[in-house]
């Protein structure tokens, strides 16, 4: 049976320093979406000493384009996308207190380096799975750049997401070690 760790936001600094790459979450509380055009508008404000839309600090950002919601629904599919993508913008996000990111696939050695230096974790969505992940969305709330369609900024209010964490604050890397690295219970 593998261990699964309950976490809820808001993101802790001594949560963050508990978990691992490897470790399995679920996660309750509030995810905010948005992919490389939202975060290139975010970090567009950081730079010109502008407020962001929401407040960031001890944050989860998931790269998503939600589908659109069918009838009685918070939200249609949700799976993650590419998180390379966001690589450029993901320190500037990580300076202004944004802990954890959450998408699919590998990150540059520069975001491995920027997760270490300000203690954040990536994490991993199930990929393949997006009706899946949409039931443990409970609530979905767009609240930046509507502008961007699926790639506007969405406020979630999520019940047991799951996810891996791939790299954590350490300097591990799942997607290097393999699962086998790590203590499966």
């Amino acid at each position: 049976m593998t261990n699964i760790k309950k976490i809820t936001t808001p993101i802790t600094k001594d949560m963050i320093k508990s978990l691992r790459a490897g470790d399995i979450l679920a996660i309750t509380g509030t995810i905010y979406t948005g992919r490389d055009a939202a975060h290139k508008k975010l970090v567009a404000l950081i730079k010109e000493n502008k407020p962001l839309p929401f407040d960031i600090k001890d944050s989860i950002l998931y790269y998503v384009g939600p589908t659109p919601a069918k009838p009685g629904k918070p939200i249609g599919s949700a799976g993650p996308t590419s998180s390379y993508r966001m690589d450029p913008y993901t320190p500037y996000l990580l300076a202004q207190g944004s802990l954890i990111s959450i998408g699919k696939g590998p990150r540059s050695q520069a975001i491995k380096e920027a997760l270490v230096q300000y203690q954040g974790l990536y994490l991993s969505a199930i990929g393949g799975a997006a009706a899946l992940t949409a039931d443990s969305i409970k609530q979905c709330d767009l609240i930046a750049y509507p502008e961007l369609g699926a790639e506007a900024i969405y406020k979630l209010e999520v019940v047991d997401f799951f996810a891996v964490v791939t790299y954590d604050s350490y300097g591990n890397d799942l997607l290097e070690t393999g699962i086998s690295q790590y203590q499966i219970k």
